[in-house]
């Protein structure tokens, strides 16, 4: 890996390679994928976080975001979360997984899914957001979900924060499982 990484900018990295059949895509072979949001909820800003990381002032209840977290996860039309330049052929998609965890001033938002629709996790984070800052009850996830209209949701949530974490292949590819052993990053540590 030493060799291929001296070629590659600083900002891009190889931490395995495997042969694949031919027949392999990495989109559409694809089984699920995770994103993860990043918040630091704190009154004081970081420098170190700073464009890594959404900053949200206001304190946030993660136990009243993770209620309203339940509510999305399963399959549905999620249309209340997608944006308008969203060019998917249906909003259907499977949400397997969609947690909220707080470590300190930190709150880690974790969603895996078959596929994600354009914005579908900031939008979900935004609607997280206000229900954690008690703007809305945890029940207007499933208000929202069900009304499958994006201008009755929430404010988007910033690009800051957001990671494409893990992507999930068939075991017949042989690919390492990305889920096997979940790393500690830095920047969830406060």
């Amino acid at each position: 890996m030493l060799g291929a990484n001296s070629d590659l900018p600083r900002d891009v990295s190889i931490a395995w390679c495997r042969p694949v059949p031919s027949h392999f895509h990495a989109r559409y072979s694809a089984e699920a994928r995770t994103y993860r949001y990043v918040i630091l909820n704190r009154t004081a800003r970081s420098a170190l976080a700073d464009k890594r990381a959404a900053a949200i002032h206001r304190p946030l209840d993660h136990e009243r975001m993770s209620a309203a977290a339940s509510a999305l996860c399963g399959e549905h039309d999620f249309s209340a979360f997608r944006s308008s330049e969203c060019q998917a052929h249906s909003p259907i998609r499977r949400m397997e997984r969609l947690t909220v965890t707080r470590r300190g001033d930190w709150i880690v938002i974790d969603a895996t899914a078959n596929a994600f629709l354009h914005h579908m996790v900031r939008n979900i984070a935004g609607l997280l957001i206000a229900v954690g800052r008690g703007d809305a009850s945890p029940g207007w996830a499933r208000e929202v979900l069900e009304g499958r209209d994006r201008r009755l949701a929430a404010a988007t949530a910033p690009a800051e924060g957001l990671y494409f974490w893990a992507v999930r292949y068939s075991a017949a590819f042989g690919l390492p499982d990305p889920y096997a052993e979940e790393p500690g990053p830095a920047m969830i540590r406060s």
